[in-house]
């Protein structure tokens, strides 16, 4: 069971952390702020090299991870660009990317908890990525 609940919940943090990565690169192009695009860029980075870390484990386990649901990047896409059309601001990415960082957390603590068996290095890769989310979130609050 332990062997099984790593896996999955690795997979289920692959997936998240590529939604996040390409979430915040499809609105990198529409902020004005400095300070608000060296937070996502460097939240980007941190994705990244969790991504690794995720991909490096997951080889381990020889498994070759989690795309995010198409249906769901698919929607995140629409939402993105719907908003940002009707209004390019810091504000609209602010308000996009704290419902998004909102969503992986609420996601990612799900599949903590049923992946409850899963091995320790995986739980605290899981709640590294829960941390990068909140953190991007809370840094977004003084855009809304």
């Amino acid at each position: 069971m332990i062997h099984e609940d790593t896996i999955k919940l690795l997979r289920e943090c692959d997936a998240g952390v590529k939604m996040g990565v390409a979430s915040i690169e499809d609105v990198l192009s529409y902020v004005g702020s400095k300070k608000l695009k060296d937070e996502l860029e460097k939240c980007r980075k941190e994705h990244v090299k969790l991504s690794l870390e995720i991909e490096e484990r997951l080889r381990d386990f020889n498994d070759d991870g989690k795309d995010p649901n198409p249906i769901a990047k698919g929607m995140s896409w629409m939402k993105t660009n719907m908003k940002l059309a009707m209004n390019e601001s810091d504000a609209t990415v602010a308000d996009l990317m704290t419902d998004g960082c909102n969503m992986g957390v609420k996601t990612l603590n799900k599949y903590l908890n049923e992946y409850a068996a899963a091995d320790e290095v995986s739980k605290d890769i899981c709640k590294r990525l829960i941390k990068l989310e909140e953190k991007l979130a809370n840094e977004c609050h003084e855009y809304l």
